[in-house]
């Protein structure tokens, strides 16, 4: 117990914090709108898992393909927008997958059952090539994955056992119900889209998130300050090399045919591009919104030709003048929404009086 000296100044008293001080800020990465828009999204996927018992097959199958254009969309952005390694070449993984799961096929697995494995085939492919490409960044880097994408083509289209230039079919599920393989298609292309959009969202509010942001901002400066370059941009490619496999995959299942033209085209990649720029580049919202535009403009324009990617081209140079972070970069910038948060917002509190 501490004893007072006589005639020493008792201490003064603490003074009530004045009106309109600040508290101690809070820092959280969370938010109310996050919260909706959680439950929104799993009533929503629960609703589309529905959709082949209510409304049927027949209108679900283009469903797939905007399933798979949202999942490009946001692997794709998980490259360019956060790791900041922009690619012409994913359509590799495509034709990777797609051949495995092929060649899974013939040796008597289940194709649905492959599609795992195929996208395990996909991220042992581009661990090897990322030791091509690991030293190069920007635009060379862009060029060079193209040009693995080319040479893949190349090969395949000389090789018989994997059907040359004219394409292999999936004679596996040809002997099913129609009706039974459509819906078995859509509901694996809707799980495949929440696999890829879903745990890229979480794999970007991870640690791994952190380093992306910093590697792809200053790669320079963030390794400075400890974060592993390499290994972040590594890990990046190998696990959307993956969801691309995985995709690859889908695009034979529901097709039942691939040919080497066709899933090595480069018009894959400018669809990735379009799809992240128009929604907006570095945002979980903003491909998804992408692959709607796009997936609307194929089933209304897409008729009319040479004319539609006229239009497709004019509407990226228009969204790129005049809005530069995409649509959803433009709304959230102005309202300060964010949907669905990655980083760390700081908020302060006044006190009242």
């Amino acid at each position: 117990m501490t004893m007072k000296r006589p005639g020493t100044p008792a201490p003064p008293a603490a003074r009530p914090p004045a009106a309109g001080a600040t508290a101690p800020v809070q820092v959280s990465r969370w938010s109310t709108a996050a919260t909706v828009t959680t439950a929104c999204a799993a009533v929503a996927v629960v609703l589309l898992a529905l959709a082949p018992y209510v409304i049927g097959t027949n209108l679900t199958q283009p469903m797939v393909t905007l399933f798979l254009l949202a999942a490009m969309a946001s692997l794709w952005n998980l490259l360019a927008g956060y790791a900041g390694m922009i690619s012409f070449g994913q359509q590799a993984y495509l034709g990777i997958g797609a051949y495995a799961l092929y060649l899974l096929g013939r040796a008597g697995i289940s194709p649905f059952a492959a599609i795992p494995l195929a996208a395990a085939a996909a991220a042992v492919a581009a661990a090897g090539i990322f030791l091509i490409l690991r030293r190069l960044s920007g635009g060379y880097f862009a060029v060079a994955s193209w040009v693995v994408a080319e040479c893949l083509f190349l090969y395949v289209t000389t090789q018989g056992w994997l059907g040359g230039g004219t394409g292999v079919g999936l004679q596996q599920l040809s002997s099913m119900v129609p009706v039974v393989r459509e819906a078995d298609t859509y509901w694996t292309a809707l799980a495949v889209l929440v696999l890829c959009a879903g745990g890229g969202y979480l794999l970007v509010r991870s640690r791994f998130g952190l380093d992306s942001r910093a590697t792809g901002g200053e790669p320079v400066a963030a390794a400075a300050v400890g974060v592993e370059v390499q290994r972040t941009r590594r890990l990046a490619y190998v696990l959307a090399a993956a969801g691309f496999g995985a995709i690859g995959a889908m695009l034979i299942i529901s097709g039942l045919y691939i040919d080497p033209a066709s899933v090595f085209n480069i018009n894959y990649s400018a669809d990735m591009l379009f799809m992240v720029v128009i929604g907006g580049l570095g945002t979980i919202e903003g491909p998804l919104i992408g692959a709607l535009i796009l997936f609307a403009a194929q089933q209304v324009f897409a008729q009319y030709g040479a004319w539609y990617l006229v239009g497709i081209g004019a509407l990226a140079i228009a969204v790129v003048l005049l809005a530069p972070a995409g649509l959803w970069g433009m709304v959230s910038g102005r309202r300060g929404w964010s949907l669905l948060p990655v980083g760390y917002r700081v908020r302060s509190h006044r006190r009242s009086p």
